[in-house]
């Protein structure tokens, strides 16, 4: 060691507090449902699937050798349970399972042998919900112009799907002939088959899909494709 990493070390044995000029904390990244990226130092709650990078910001590390722990620990009855440990600078997670999950860092300054306090930031994942709307009016007056999930038509909806880890969907005619299918819960039918827009009347959705707490969902029920809906019926669409 160098004198000043010497003293340094000594200061810290000494005097623990001294060691608080060098602090790390965790900066989260991720997108939200509405496409926005955000950076949070805080806890924060979203939905799954969820991809999240994990990166350390380092305070006053120029003069040291820092080493780097993640721990991603999910919260459960009967205690806490270690679901991802690395070593690196930066790491990525995607959280597909609902619950709290802490992510701990904890760093060493391998230089001079000193552990820092370990910072902390803890990642609340929703429960699942999904509905499926029993009517829809593709007219293109920018209502209610997609059938699919609850909230897809309007993403300030309270009643939108959460956390859907798995989704397949189907529209059939009463014949039974297959007019779409589709597979990202955000997405929907246009009321078209084969570009073709098609007659007002009774359609049929079959949905099977799986949330991120493990909750399956079987859908089956009748669609009222309805081009004149009003908007004064428009709610019961959500």
């Amino acid at each position: 060691m160098t004198p000043r990493q010497l003293i340094t070390a000594a200061l810290l044995a000494l005097f623990p507090f001294a060691g608080h000029a060098q602090t790390t904390s965790v900066i989260a990244t991720y997108t939200d449902r509405d496409n926005n990226t955000v950076d949070s130092e805080t806890d924060f709650t979203e939905e799954a699937p969820l991809n999240v990078t994990f990166r350390v910001n380092a305070k006053d590390m120029d003069e040291h050798t820092p080493s780097y722990e993640w721990h991603i620990r999910k919260e459960e009855a009967e205690g806490e349970r270690d679901i991802v440990v690395r070593y690196e600078e930066t790491t990525q997670y995607t959280f597909t399972e609902s619950g709290t999950f802490k992510v701990i860092l904890k760093t060493r300054l391998t230089d001079i042998g000193a552990d820092l306090d370990s910072a902390m930031i803890k990642v609340t994942i929703s429960e699942s919900r999904l509905e499926m709307p029993n009517a829809f009016s593709p007219n293109d007056d920018g209502k209610n112009d997609i059938y699919g999930a609850k909230g897809i038509n309007d993403p300030n909806s309270t009643a939108h799907y959460k956390s859907i880890v798995e989704f397949h969907g189907y529209i059939f005619n009463r014949w039974g002939q297959k007019l779409f299918e589709w597979t990202d819960v955000s997405k929907g039918w246009d009321g078209k088959f084969h570009g073709t827009p098609v007659k007002d009347g009774v359609y049929y959705v079959l949905v099977k899909a799986k949330g991120a707490d493990g909750r399956e969902y079987n859908i089956k029920k009748d669609i009222n494709l309805l081009r004149s809906f009003s908007e004064t019926t428009s709610s019961t669409t959500e």
